[in-house]
């Protein structure tokens, strides 16, 4: 069995079409590729927060996370999120089962510092790949929330890139980041001009270059960590084209992919 990790972020939900739903049911039914979902929900989660008023602060732009802040992390992720796209993938005529991390010990996690500045900020340390693939037995389309657990049942806020990441990890998988831009690209007269394939030398290149900054340099570190820990290719794509992701999935010229030795054309 091969299998899809896709990844979707809390801020690009909105802009989905029903098509993207769609397709993920129809990846399943062709059979060559089984789709897992991991999301994240950060709008939700800050909105959440100021409407119940409890007090979050930030330590290097991670949310410093106690249990109280984890109640309404865990209320929007495993809650309103995860079963919003097991609603909208059942619309697509798809069967979908939503759990988080802590059903089953999905996710088993660990802090990301042990000096505790971080709080409940967890970080994945194993994944129970049997419990996903007795879902997928059932022809179910696991949505998974990344909140995660250690074996004293202490829950864990998890990023929900890392998460993902993990997951593709444990089973060799494609692991595929949705957005709302086309790729990595850089602009040339006002008109953006996609990398299609990328791999770690020409990503370096690109760093230096200052083509890829910002937010985008730790996601193509984390794809090449990945890369490196057995994901099979990772790929960013854009979720709100129409039948995006189903096009990528064929293997048409969409998106950003990203491999570790392969040649990459010459741009």
């Amino acid at each position: 069995m091969n299998y899809v990790v896709i990844k979707c972020g809390g801020s690009v939900f909105e802009q989905l079409p029903p098509s993207f739903y769609q397709n993920i049911v129809e990846i399943q039914a062709q059979g060559e590729w089984q789709p897992i979902i991991v999301h994240g929900g950060g709008p939700l989660i800050s909105q959440l927060l100021e409407q119940t008023g409890v007090d979050t602060t930030f330590v290097d732009g991670l949310r410093v996370t106690t249990n109280e802040v984890l109640d309404v992390v865990e209320m929007a992720l495993s809650g309103s999120i995860n079963k919003g796209i097991v609603r909208e993938l059942s619309k697509a005529n798809g069967n979908a089962i939503g759990v988080s991390g802590v059903d089953g010990n999905l996710l088993e996690a660990k802090p990301v510092n042990e000096d505790g500045r971080l709080g409940f900020v967890g970080q994945v340390t194993d994944v129970n790949t049997s419990l996903l693939e007795n879902f997928i037995n059932q022809n179910l389309i696991p949505v998974v929330s990344p909140i995660g657990i250690d074996k004293t049942g202490q829950r864990f806020n998890v990023n929900a890139d890392m998460a993902a990441s993990a997951v593709a990890q444990a089973l060799g998988a494609k692991l595929c980041f949705i957005s709302d831009i086309p790729g990595i690209y850089h602009e040339v007269k006002g008109e953006k001009q996609v990398f299609h394939q990328l791999n770690e030398t020409k990503i370096e290149e690109l760093i230096q270059q200052e083509v890829i900054f910002g937010g985008m340099i730790p996601k193509v570190q984390s794809a090449l960590a990945a890369l490196n820990q057995g994901v099979m290719e990772v790929s960013i794509v854009n979720g709100t084209q129409e039948n995006g992701l189903l096009e990528f999935m064929q293997g048409k010229e969409i998106g950003t992919r990203i491999s570790l030795n392969q040649e990459v054309p010459h741009v």
